[in-house]
This record gives C-alpha cells, sequence and structure tokens, in this order.
C-alpha cells in the first residue's frame, strides 16, 4: 500500500523534464497530466522540473486592486507573470527552484485531500533533511503565500542569513478519480526571488515579511537544486517504486 495513495501500490513513472522556456505551458502540463490520469490513459506520475523566472498569482490576487500593478512589478523584474489554479497567494520561482508534480489516479480523491498536506509535508522535511537542512513543518509569521503545511528552515550559527525562511510551497488539484499534489522547492538564489516578491506584495498591499523569503542554500551553504534532486528522490525510494529513475 502507497503511503501517498492508499488505494494502491502502484510505481510511479518518473518524469524530469528539460527546461521548456514557456511557462505558461509548463504550468499548464500538469493540468494536461492529470486529464490523462482521469481517462486511464496515464499511471500515476512524479514531474520533476526546473522552472523559468515565473510569479505565479493565486486566483484571489486577481481580484485586488494592485494586481496590474503587481503584474507589471513581476514583469520589470524578468518574471513572467501567471495566475494558477490551485494555491494561495503569489509565489514566485525560477531556475533556481524546483517543480515537483506528484499525480495519481484515485477514487473518491477528495476524501484524502488534508492528509496528503499531512504525507507530503513529512517527506519533503525528510528530503531537505537529507541536505543538512533542519526542516519544519508549519508558516512563520509573516511568510508569502502562506500555508499550513508549507515547510520552512531555521538557521544555524553556520547559515549564510541568520532567518527562518520558507523553503516549500504546495497546492493542490482533485478532479474526479484523480489527483494533482503540486510543490515548489526553493535551493538556490533567493536574492531575485525576495526582490520580486517584495515588490509585488507592496503593490497588492499584502503584509509579508521579505526576510522570510529564502532558499536551502541560505541555510547551508552548498546546498544545490542537483544535490536536492538526488535527497528527495532517495526519500521517495523509502516510500514507493519509481520507474525510469
Amino acid at each position: 500500500m502507497s503511503l501517498f495513495n492508499p488505494q494502491s501500490d502502484a510505481p510511479l513513472t518518473l518524469e524530469i523534464e528539460d527546461p521548456s522556456g514557456d511557462p505558461a505551458a509548463d504550468l499548464e502540463r500538469g493540468v494536461q497530466l492529470l486529464r490523462e490520469i482521469q481517462s486511464g490513459d496515464r499511471g500515476p506520475t512524479l514531474r520533476l522540473y526546473r522552472p523559468d523566472p515565473t510569479l505565479a498569482f493565486g486566483q484571489r490576487d486577481v481580484r485586488l486592486s494592485g494586481y496590474e500593478a503587481a503584474r507589471q512589478a513581476a514583469e520589470d523584474r524578468g518574471f513572467m507573470p501567471l495566475v494558477r489554479k490551485a494555491g494561495g497567494r503569489a509565489a514566485a520561482y525560477h531556475r533556481g527552484s524546483l517543480i515537483v508534480d506528484h499525480l495519481e489516479p484515485q477514487h473518491e480523491a477528495v476524501l484524502g485531500q488534508q492528509k496528503r498536506f499531512e504525507v507530503f509535508a513529512d517527506i519533503y522535511a525528510k528530503a531537505l533533511a537529507r541536505l543538512g537542512v533542519d526542516a519544519r513543518i508549519g508558516p512563520i509569521p509573516g511568510e508569502y503565500c502562506p500555508g499550513e503545511h508549507s515547510v520552512h528552515g531555521l538557521p544555524t550559527s553556520a547559515s549564510p542569513r541568520n532567518y527562518p525562511v520558507k523553503l516549500v510551497g504546495t497546492a493542490q488539484r482533485v478532479v474526479a478519480g484523480a489527483w494533482l499534489f503540486s510543490s515548489v522547492f526553493v535551493i538556490e538564489d533567493s536574492e531575485p526571488l525576495r526582490q520580486v516578491l517584495n515588490a509585488v506584495y507592496q503593490a497588492m498591499e499584502i503584509p509579508m515579511d521579505p526576510t522570510t523569503v529564502g532558499a536551502a542554500s541560505d541555510l547551508v551553504a552548498p546546498a544545490t537544486t542537483e544535490a536536492f534532486i538526488a535527497a528527495l528522490l532517495e526519500e521517495y525510494r523509502e516510500h514507493v517504486s519509481l520507474i525510469g529513475a
């Protein structure tokens, strides 16, 4: 029985994608995969990719009076503004980040929604710990796109930055018979993210503490995205079979 899906012990097909250069297409690809799984044309899938600079707004952001100014602030800093169908407030990511889409078929998928948030948060914190990060589950005060099951990291005396920082944001999309759990990990090069998110949240007049914007490399100096991918897949193999790994 899979930790991620109690109804199945089927292996996950791993797909590590090359950068497409099209953030909108990358975002839409996850929805396309979900439809394929819903229709039975695809089995359980684990998709990993390193995105191009993107500012992903939430549905609530679009209704704010400062939304257009926030879009412009993102564009001015080289981040493509998009509106995602799942998730909360605005989040930013770039090539120093990793996006993980975990998709599976499951009857009555909505019933496991809360449990999935808990399970994935635990898996992700353990994966970050493999890099030496003191990773904890839950929001930190003032974080961007706050979430009950986001994952943050705490600094040590050897950390380059002396602030707790958000490292993982998660969202779900559930359809009849299938689900998509999408997560963004920030591993390297946090400064551009900090700058763009500070500008965007100010434009929308949403309180946010820019010191909460960080990366794993702010806490563990040699952390790299490649090393984190290896750590994440090692953690996954503790719980499920991977095809193509």
